[in-house]
Parts: structure tokens; C-alpha cells; sequence
């Protein structure tokens, strides 16, 4: 499934709808975006330009070649009219795409460009990773080949530099890696999602062979949520083990938090959204900003995680597991926020722990990449002087005043406990 949702405010706007630019058959008739289309013929115009023998007929020719290989990408239920110009669309879209990326990479000539807004660039960049806004990623390397100098740069390494700042704070992996890449993908997203990895993970390139010459559905979500059954699958049952408690709850019972990393992007900042670890009563968790941005491209991630056919490891759908178990209310939010984990611009501390309850609402998880945390976690609670702090905390300390030095004075009297165990 391909969906996602820009999103000026969450819950004002569909999850998997474009604010901008339609790219792709789903959204194709939609008039709010049809502004864009004079763009999209300036940037075939450019397209064009780069070869001399290269003309529209000549395009489509060669476009024709993949149509049904394309076609098969898409949910069946395609509108005939679409179907009719489906050659058409991809390559009026497709091109668009390619000299998009191609314009962003070249940026330095900014009197050339033809976007020359950094918000309609911006805007651009996010609906390119909505789920439901894709062409097969095989047409535009197509497109890409039929056009490409000797001394341009790697195509996949143009799109991270074009894309990177869609997700936040999902740790690009280095050129160096991405320049041995041979790996087939389904779209821009598929893409993207093979760029995030958590710190140290190395992309899997050992895929199923008898996939890669398969493209993944692309469906259309529409209003279409995540559900589960209510009765739960037995892949589903471990989950139920590792449930821990909120960020407050573990703070109560001893446990410290870190913020790690930042959430602008630099050399030095090695950390990646994914690098949550715990270990001897310390959690480290690396910061990361909400802003409109956010979970928009969460929840399409992990709609692609959750309904592509791929051997793909469900980081995001993880995350947003883990996230939501450390955020039980506002009040943890809020927690936090003040430990500079959380950066908040937008809404109050309730929309946001609202956000995360979304995001993973409905969402299987079967290899979970948290388990060795959870399970420290879980350990470290269970610890008789842990349990102990926690109940004193909850029973007594909360009632009275000054709450600062009766926490100093709660950690003496645990280290005091601990002693004597």
C-alpha cells in the first residue's frame, strides 16, 4: 500500500493525499493540484533538451515499452481514461521526477531553476514520498539512463541528497554505501526507506532473487486505516511480554534518560532516530523535532512496511511500537520534552502523544528490533529496590511539596536499600 498525508495539521488532512503535485494515476483528477501541470511541461521541455534526437513521440516509444510492466504496479480498478494516457502520464510525470532531482542536485545555478520557491521545493519533496504519489522507480531510471551525462553523479545518491530532509531525523546512510547498491526498487519511498538505517546497520543486499524482478502493488489507501482483528495472531503474542512502562514510570523506578544526537543535519552527529539503546539504568534516545513534517512520513512508511511484499526489516514500525509504550499521556511528553529528547513545534503535549498513539494503532510487529531493550528494561523494573522507589514515589512523594531535594533525598535512601540486597 502507498499512502501518506501531508500535513499542515494532522488531523485536518488525509494521511496519504499530496498538498501539492500529483505524480502518478491516484490523485491524477484531483483540481486542487492542478496548478502544477504547467511545471511539469517546463520540465519536459528540459528533458527533451538534453539530447538532440530525443522528441515526445520518440519518448513514448520508449515508454511503451514498460506500460505493462507498469500497469501491473497498480491496484486493477484504474479509471479507463487513465489507462488510455497511461504512457502519457509517465512520461510527463516521470520526467518531471528526474529533472526535479537532477534541479535540486544542481542547485548552485539557482536563475535556471524552475522551482525557485523553497517552499513550493519543499512541499515537492515531501509529496515525492507519499505512498500513493509514486511511479515504479525501473521508468525513472529509465528516463534517467535515456538522458544521462558521464560525469553526472549516481543517480540514487541524487535522490538521498534531494530527499533527506523529508525524514526526520532517519539517519541517511553514507555515499560510499550507496554507490555499490544494485538492489531493484518500487518507488521513490522504497527508496527512502532503504536510505534510513539505524547507526552501524549496513544495507541488506542479499534480497530474495525471485522478488526483485517483481514490482510491489501500489494501492490506493484512501481513507483506509491500519486494523487489526480482535483476535490477536500468534506473531503478534510476544509483544505482549515486552510491554514497558511509560517514560515517567521508568524514571520512577531508576531509570535516567539521555538525549542523543541533534536534530539538524552534520558530519559529526552520528546518531540516527532508530539508535535507542539501554543498558546499567541509563536510556539514550536520540532527539528529534515534531513539526508537520513528522507523522506524515512516519505513518507512510509504515504503511509501506506493513503492506509491501518485500524482505524488508519494519524499522519504522518499530520505532513508532516503542515510542508509544515510553508515551502513555501528555505527562510523558512532557517529561521528555524537558529532557531535550522531544523538540516540539507544534501543538500542545496531549496532540502529541496523540500522534504516536496513531501512528502504531493497528500495527503488527513481528521481528522487533527493541527486544533486547525491552526485556533490560523489564529486568531492571522487576529489581526489588527499583520496585521499591517506584512505590514510594507513587505512594508518598507525589503528595508533598518540594520536589525536588525529596527525589535527591528518595535516591539516597534507594542507594541506602541497595546496600543491604
Amino acid at each position: 500500500m502507498w499512502g501518506y498525508g501531508n500535513q499542515i495539521h494532522a488531523s485536518t488532512l488525509q494521511p496519504y493525499t499530496p498538498m501539492l503535485i500529483s505524480i502518478g494515476p491516484y490523485h491524477k483528477n484531483n483540481p486542487q493540484l492542478g496548478s502544477m501541470e504547467k511545471y511539469k511541461q517546463l520540465y519536459l521541455q528540459r528533458f527533451l533538451k538534453r539530447k538532440n534526437e530525443l522528441d515526445v513521440q520518440s519518448c513514448i516509444t520508449e515508454i511503451d515499452k514498460l506500460k505493462y510492466e507498469a500497469l501491473k504496479c497498480y491496484d486493477d480498478n484504474l479509471d479507463n481514461d487513465i489507462v488510455e494516457i497511461f504512457s502519457e502520464m509517465l512520461l510527463l510525470d516521470g520526467c518531471f521526477v528526474v529533472e526535479f532531482i537532477r534541479e535540486y542536485w544542481e542547485d548552485e545555478e539557482k536563475e535556471n531553476n524552475i522551482i525557485k520557491l523553497e517552499w513550493m521545493k519543499f512541499l515537492v519533496c515531501e509529496d515525492m514520498v507519499l505512498l500513493e504519489n509514486q511511479l515504479p522507480f525501473f521508468e525513472l531510471v529509465r528516463l534517467y539512463d535515456m538522458t544521462s551525462d558521464p560525469t553526472e553523479e549516481n543517480f540514487l545518491y541524487m535522490v538521498r541528497h534531494t530527499l533527506l530532509d523529508t525524514s526526520p531525523k532517519a539517519k541517511f546512510i553514507p555515499k560510499s554505501e550507496i554507490e555499490g547498491i544494485s538492489e531493484r526498487f518500487d518507488h521513490l519511498l522504497d527508496v527512502v526507506h532503504m536510505l534510513c538505517r539505524p547507526s552501524g546497520e549496513k544495507v541488506e543486499q542479499n534480497m530474495d532473487t525471485s522478488k526483485q524482478n517483481q514490482c510491489c502493488k501500489i494501492s490506493f489507501c484512501g481513507n483506509m486505516s491500519l486494523q487489526l482483528s480482535k483476535e490477536i495472531p500468534p506473531y503478534l503474542k510476544f509483544w505482549q511480554c515486552y510491554h514497558i512502562p511509560t517514560a515517567r514510570e521508568l524514571f520512577d523506578a531508576g531509570v535516567s534518560f539521555l538525549k542523543i544526537g541533534s536534530v539538524e543535519e552534520n558530519d559529526e552527529d552520528k546518531a540516527s532516530l532508530f539508535d535507542i539503546t539501554f543498558e546499567k539504568g541509563l536510556m539514550k534516545i536520540p532527539c528529534f523535532a515534531i513539526d508537520d513534517n513528522m507523522e506524515t512520513f512516519m505513518r507512510n512508511m509504515i504503511a509501506f512496511e506493513q503492506h509491501t511484499s518485500k524482505e524488508l526489516y519494519p524499522y519504522f514500525s518499530n520505532y513508532a511500537h516503542l515510542m508509544t509504550q515510553l508515551i502513555g499521556s501528555y505527562r510523558d511528553v512532557n517529561f521528555l520534552r524537558q529532557n531535550k529528547i522531544i523538540l516540539k513545534d507544534m501543538g500542545d503535549d496531549k496532540e502529541v502523544a496523540s500522534i504516536f498513539k496513531k501512528l502504531s494503532d493497528g500495527v503488527a510487529v513481528t521481528d522487533f528490533y527493541y527486544i533486547k531493550e525491552c526485556s533490560n528494561l523489564i529486568q531492571h523494573c522487576e529489581k526489588p529496590w527499583n520496585q521499591m522507589k517506584a512505590s514510594l514515589k507513587h505512594n508518598y512523594f507525589q503528595s508533598l511539596g518540594q520536589e525536588l531535594q525529596l527525589w535527591q533525598l528518595l535516591h539516597f535512601l534507594c542507594s541506602q536499600l541497595y546496600r543491604l540486597f
